[in-house]
């Protein structure tokens, strides 16, 4: 950043020209364009000048780039209309006049047109002599000096959003603090509450509490790293079918081999998660010798789903109210826990006409 100074521009300009370069020379007022020109044909009378801006004719526009192109001109004053889409090696330097006028992301944007050779590249971000700071403004020019390295982008974004503030939906007037619960997750309560606002259905089925013996997780001698731990643990809570622990119960033997038996049982409680979810159900826990289902909401369709189920246990499951639900168990049905979880599993199927009955242990031996 630096003031506008005849001797600083003429420098930089001489030593462009003098290795054979071109240099951008950004103003953004239509305007006043010629007048800037006037400047630098007497800053160095020897540079050849092009004017482009967004109101010539595409005829003229197009002559003047292609001269510039040609290298039949020095120095490109231009407006902003530089600022994606060119790729011009022997341009080199570029100076970006009233730079405190322009937000982070333009200046990022103007500031990549040069360097895109091997020649070093330098760009000029000239502010007014006379023409006192804000403090935004000089909070953005620092920033761009800043963050000049490769893959800067990021880091001016964030601290854009330092400078500016977020705003309504982003900051803490709607949202409150975002990194308390993580951008991610706090997109998915937005669309949330946005769908519930339209009246739409829910684009994730309402979570179940799963609560029953056997313990059901990634053990650390089966899986050390934590972050791939916690990549897994969200994908099984965003499974919504079958077969999408069918294929990460795949992945895992290929990833880490034959899965011990406290993982076996995290996929069952997860496939049992996805048929309760089908059915509306919130709870599904064991209380002494009762099993216990509660679901989301009351009304019709509950009490439907609880007269099949009460049904389909051959009357032995009792309804409690009009949301809950208890299921007396034999020995039989629960030891060994695994037992317990596939005959829930069969309780909670789809298919109507099949009895229930106590299935079979879950096989967990690795």
């Amino acid at each position: 950043m630096a003031r506008w100074d005849d001797s600083l521009i003429r420098a930089a300009i001489e030593r462009e020209l003098a290795r054979q370069g071109q240099v951008f020379f950004v103003h953004n007022r239509i305007h006043d364009i010629h007048v800037v020109a006037q400047k630098l044909a007497r800053i160095v009378p020897e540079a050849r000048i092009g004017i482009g801006h967004g109101r010539l004719s595409e005829k003229d526009l197009e002559a003047v780039m292609v001269d510039f192109v040609a290298g039949r001109t020095d120095i490109l004053l231009a407006t902003t209309i530089i600022e994606s889409g060119l790729d011009i090696p022997r341009a080199n330097t570029i100076f970006i006049d009233e730079s405190d006028t322009y937000g982070l992301a333009d200046l990022h944007q103007l500031r990549g047109r040069v360097g895109r050779s091997h020649h070093r590249a330098y760009c000029y971000m000239l502010v007014d002599g006379g023409k006192p700071l804000t403090g935004t403004a000089a909070r953005r020019l620092r920033a761009i000096q800043e963050f000049s390295s490769i893959g800067a982008g990021f880091s001016l974004a964030m601290r854009d959003l330092e400078i500016r503030g977020a705003g309504n939906l982003l900051g803490t007037q709607q949202s409150g603090h975002i990194a308390t619960v993580g951008y991610e997750l706090y997109c998915r309560l937005l669309e949330q509450a946005v769908r519930g606002l339209k009246a739409m259905p829910p684009a994730e089925p309402p979570p179940v509490h799963v609560d029953l013996p056997g313990e059901a997780w990634f053990p650390r001698e089966y899986l050390a790293d934590f972050r791939a731990k916690i990549d897994l643990y969200r994908r099984l809570s965003r499974a919504t079918k079958d077969s999408d622990i069918d294929d990460l119960a795949t992945e895992l033997a290929d990833r880490f081999g034959p899965a011990p038996p406290e993982v076996l049982r995290l996929l069952e409680f997860s496939r049992l998660r996805i048929a309760a979810a089908g059915l509306g159900v919130a709870t599904i826990r064991r209380q002494n010798d009762l099993l216990m289902l509660t679901f989301h909401q009351g009304g019709r369709s509950t009490r439907n789903v609880l007269e099949r189920l009460k049904a389909k246990t051959g009357g032995r499951l009792r309804l409690v109210d009009d949301r809950t639900a208890a299921l007396p168990l034999a020995a039989a049905d629960v030891e060994p826990p695994d037992r317990l979880v596939a005959a829930v599993k069969t309780l909670l199927m789809r298919d109507r006409g099949r009895p229930y009955s106590p299935a079979p242990a879950a096989t967990v031996t690795p």
